[in-house]
């Protein structure tokens, strides 16, 4: 028994995966092929992909939004979990990324539920508000530029549906949250937005420590 979460050894996260991760193929290989990237750490983790899923999978989840696309994986794993008619708006500046990631959202079949807007997000998050889509959704997923990361949420509150649910990727950055000596910009919006979360009346929350670390916020 543990009083506090285990330290995730490089023995334990093996056995994690082997014991836990199921994984399909098109996504491994899209995973393998990111991984080739100069910015390969973009990518989210294989047991977040499927934790995400499991989620939307929980909260019956058909209209959900991404902010941050990247080569699409967290894309393809979201969109496999929801039903036939279900609908993804992912977000991202450019189609350079997400262009990898098309070949195998059309493999997997599920290409007609996402829907790719290249704008910055805030800007197709306005349009969506603006549209008349408040309330409209029923999962956000924001892992885009961390000095945005507060109004990306407060949009996020918005959108959502009662009981919806957002999750914010690499709010432990690496463990720099933590150490009071980093003061970079990236690592201060990141302290804020958690801050700003655990006093929102407006969620029921919880960090949890999978991958870089996921905020989970359910709207209240």
């Amino acid at each position: 028994m543990s009083t506090r979460t285990l330290q995730m050894t490089d023995a334990l996260y093996a056995y994690l995966l082997e014991n836990s991760l199921r994984e399909a193929d098109v996504l491994k290989r899209l995973r393998a092929r990111t991984a080739d990237l100069e910015f390969a750490g973009w990518q989210i983790a294989p047991e977040q992909g499927q934790f995400m899923a499991l989620l939307v999978e929980l909260i019956g989840a058909r209209r959900c939004i991404e902010v941050g696309t990247f080569t699409g994986y967290s894309a393809l794993a979201v969109a496999m979990a929801l039903p036939n008619d279900g609908e993804l708006i992912a977000c991202d500046i450019s189609d350079e990324y997400p262009s990898i990631g098309r070949p195998f959202w059309a493999e997997a079949g599920v290409d007609h539920k996402i829907d790719l807007r290249l704008a910055p997000g805030i800007e197709t998050l306005d349009a969506l508000i603006a549209e008349g889509r408040s309330g409209d959704f029923d999962f956000v997923f924001i892992d885009a530029e961390k000095q945005t990361y507060p109004d990306y949420f407060d949009r996020a509150v918005d959108l959502l549906r009662v009981g919806g649910l957002i999750a914010v990727d690499n709010v432990l950055w690496g463990g720099s949250v933590a150490d009071p000596a980093i003061i970079k910009s990236t690592t201060e919006a990141i302290r804020v937005l958690n801050k700003k979360v655990q006093a929102d009346e407006r969620v029921t929350m919880s960090l949890v420590p999978i991958g870089d670390g996921l905020l989970l916020a359910r709207k209240r």
